[in-house]
């Protein structure tokens, strides 16, 4: 439970910041997706949220952690994106953007776990069972 409540922080930290300040991630939307930069950062930003809140109730702790590796997944291009605009910035800039592309795997990762242990929890024994 620990481990979902730490994705959801994450994920909701993110998400929060994809509306409070959208400019950042308008810039590494990969300029091949259709519409505007900013349609994406507040969709991404309600998919974070979303996800989050799924990672926090056991019920829906399974599809919150399938969802986020779906997610971690799908947000890899604007990684990519930021990668390859930010490959003549500052060094500090560039260990950033190139510290973000393998970091991707171990938070897939971190997603599948929570995925499994909800799926393989003992299930609790109902009342009057002996």
């Amino acid at each position: 439970m620990k481990k979902a409540h730490g994705l959801a922080a994450l994920l909701a930290t993110s998400g929060a910041l994809h509306f409070a300040k959208p400019e950042p991630f308008d810039t590494i939307v990969p300029r091949s997706l259709p519409g505007k930069p900013r349609t994406w950062t507040y969709l991404s930003g309600a998919a974070e949220l979303a996800v989050a809140a799924a990672l926090t109730h056991p019920r829906t702790r399974r599809a919150g952690g399938l969802a986020a590796a779906a997610l971690f997944t799908a947000v890899f291009p604007a990684n990519v994106q930021m990668a390859y605009d930010w490959r003549r910035a500052t060094p500090g800039k560039r260990a950033i953007a190139y510290g973000r592309l393998p970091l991707q795997l171990p938070l897939i990762g971190w997603a599948l776990r929570i995925a499994r242990e909800r799926a393989t929890a003992p299930r609790p024994r109902s009342a009057g069972a002996s």
